[in-house]
């Protein structure tokens, strides 16, 4: 009986303590599956295409992996790049804020980051995810480097080279040989192309897909040809990478993405902020676990407002990581989602060697343009476009005086403040709705909202080059220049009314003379520039243009020797150009040597201060601008020394 009553008392301790070791065993077994059951996540992401597939309804498209990808995940409608060109989106991508509020906005610069603004996939790593990059980085800053940022990043990164095989991935592979330079170049053409079959090729004869700004001829049809087959090319790449994923059983725990850094790499499209530009094709597929609510059905469509500034909190959302405050994209993939965008935003500022500042609200039906430099031509001399067998088309037309239909648009020598268009009636954007009373409304609408965005993100860009590397320095990056002090929203303010003013003509010149005396030489070089543009019916501003050719700034003195041209003193102005081509800023060199090329005759007399800028100039752009404006001045083909 003692033995039974012992018995009795001692059974439920065992038991407890038994259930206590089954119960933390479980909770480690549910920790490790929580570590264990987050998603995989692929980029699959191509150079220089627009959505020339299948699954989007090109008749001409031969795509059979990327539209099975769609059969079985979500083809968005409205995925917006924020640049039209690669550097400047790819920064833009990789922190989650835009290349125009953190200073890496102009192609090919260096800008310096605040301390704390990471990449996104430093996160990701933080939170034990495997991250490699498959290759190109092309971030537009240098720290933290590529090695800091990823796990591998080079041309054999791959999520197979992790050491723990149950370790989540991001894994990014990019295709390049569909970059403009595939249609360009004939060597190159033919490399990424050469495994197609005859059934892959195209007939160039029977697209019928060109846009009309662009001249309908066998060389141009050619180029569209060569656009389709090397996104062939890229389709069966992004095939096989989908079947490694599921060669390795990884495709059922993996999200994969597909998209394109811009549109295609043709005059027109690449570098600028239309669709043809920064519409790009994006498909997601989700494995039918990592699922929220009605996201990720196969076979679906999603007309939601994306820009590529959304990419990087998405990847972070749907794999847990709490996204940061400082971010301005929002995750559009996961639970708990903040409201849809109302606008996706575009910023084009130096494309290579010149200078263009625009830019771009696009909603669910209508894009607006700003150009914030109307004066210069929408296809300004650009080394590498140039090169390319439409552009050179389009040159012959112009030539030959024979420029045909919605060509011609784009070959004005100037172009409008604005710009307003209807895609849904007017898809290649060639009808200008912005002088139309019956859009006044929307016109209106799209205006402020680009205000407000420039104001809300700091829209560095209306800094002059030359004067953001001087700031930089005081401020610690870029992106703290417009961020300083207490004033700083009304500096911003300031900044977006004045650039603004300085393109709507002699209405605004009391405005523009009075800020040439402003304390930002940011404002007076806005001034100058606005002056400039007004030209000779701003004959007052001479005296306080005359003036700022004395400005401490190199970027105001540049500008206002461009008035100074402009007001009929040519001899004023290239005696100070002539100094800036000397100067130890880089970009008021490159600055000052486009004044000089857009002077046309004028500058005559600086050929040989543009012949000396030549000499020993690190500043591959500086050379290609001085380059052409002493071959154009002399009618020669002047050699680079």
């Amino acid at each position: 009986m003692r033995n039974r009553v012992c018995f009795s008392v001692r059974f439920p301790v065992q038991l407890a303590a038994l259930l206590l070791v089954q119960l933390a065993a479980l909770l480690l077994v549910q920790l490790a599956a929580g570590a264990d059951d987050r998603p995989n996540i692929v980029w699959i992401s191509c150079e220089d295409i627009s959505a020339h597939l299948g699954c989007y309804g090109d008749p001409h498209a031969i795509t059979p992996n990327l539209d099975r990808l769609a059969n079985e995940g979500v083809r968005y409608t409205h995925t917006f790049t924020a640049a039209g060109v690669c550097a400047p989106c790819r920064s833009t991508i990789i922190t989650g804020m835009y290349q125009n509020s953190i200073g890496t906005h102009h192609m090919r610069c260096n800008a310096k980051l605040p301390s704390w603004l990471k990449p996104f996939p430093m996160a990701l790593r933080e939170a034990g995810y495997y991250c490699t990059n498959n290759s190109k980085t092309d971030y537009q800053f240098k720290t933290p480097s590529p090695g800091q940022i990823w796990d591998e990043s080079s041309g054999k990164a791959h999520w197979r080279n992790r050491e723990e095989k149950d370790q989540p991935f991001f894994a990014v592979f990019n295709f390049t040989g569909c970059h403009e330079s595939g249609i360009a170049d004939d060597a190159k053409y033919r490399a990424v192309t050469r495994n197609l079959s005859a059934e892959q090729r195209q007939d160039a004869s029977a697209l019928t897909t060109l846009p009309p700004y662009i001249p309908d001829t066998p060389i141009t049809r050619e180029d569209w040809k060569r656009n389709y087959e090397l996104i062939t090319a890229m389709d069966a790449w992004a095939g096989d990478l989908i079947t490694q994923l599921k060669a390795d059983g990884l495709y059922r725990d993996t999200i994969v993405f597909f998209w394109s850094d811009h549109g295609v790499g043709l005059p027109r499209a690449k570098r600028w902020l239309y669709d043809s530009g920064s519409h790009i094709p994006m498909i997601v597929r989700i494995p039918e676990r990592f699922r929220a609510s009605t996201q990720g059905i196969p076979g679906s469509v999603d007309t939601q407002l994306v820009n590529s500034v959304d990419f990087g909190p998405t990847v972070l959302h749907l794999a847990g990581v709490r996204v940061p405050d400082h971010v301005q994209g929002r995750a559009f993939l996961g639970e708990s989602l903040s409201e849809p965008r109302k606008y996706a935003y575009g910023a084009r500022d130096r494309m290579d060697e010149r200078y263009d500042i625009i830019r771009s609200v696009r909603d669910s039906r209508y894009r607006y343009v700003r150009n914030f430099e109307p004066l210069k031509p929408y296809y300004q001399y650009m080394n590498t476009p140039e090169k390319g067998a439409t552009m050179r088309e389009i040159r012959r037309a112009e030539e030959s005086g024979s420029v045909p239909g919605a060509v011609a648009l784009f070959t004005a020598r100037t172009k409008p403040a604005e710009e307003l268009y209807d895609l849904e009636n007017d898809p290649h954007e060639i009808r200008n709705l912005a002088d139309d009373p019956a859009h006044a409304a929307k016109l209106k609408e799209m205006r402020q909202a680009l205000a407000d965005w420039q104001n809300e993100v700091g829209d560095i860009g209306l800094i002059p080059e030359a004067e953001i590397e001087i700031q930089e320095q005081a401020a610690g990056s870029r992106f703290e220049i417009l961020h300083r002090g207490g004033d700083s929203t009304d500096s911003l303010g300031r900044l977006v009314e004045i650039a603004t003013k300085a393109s709507m003509g002699a209405g605004a010149l009391d405005d523009l003379i009075s800020g040439l005396d402003d304390d930002d030489p940011s404002i007076r070089y806005w001034s100058a520039t606005g002056i400039g543009n007004i030209g000779a019916e701003g004959s007052r501003a001479k005296p306080a243009i005359s003036a700022a050719l004395d400005d401490s700034s190199p970027s105001v003195r540049i500008a206002a020797a461009r008035a100074m041209a402009q007001l009929g003193d040519a001899a004023a102005a290239i005696k100070v150009l002539e100094d800036e081509l000397q100067s130890q800023h880089q970009w008021g060199r490159l600055a000052a040597a486009i004044v000089l090329d857009e002077m046309d005759e004028q500058a005559k007399p600086a050929i040989p201060a543009l012949k000396a800028a030549l000499e020993n100039q690190p500043n591959k752009y500086i050379i290609r601008v001085a380059n052409r404006a002493v071959n154009e001045l002399q009618g020669t083909n002047h050699t680079v020394p």
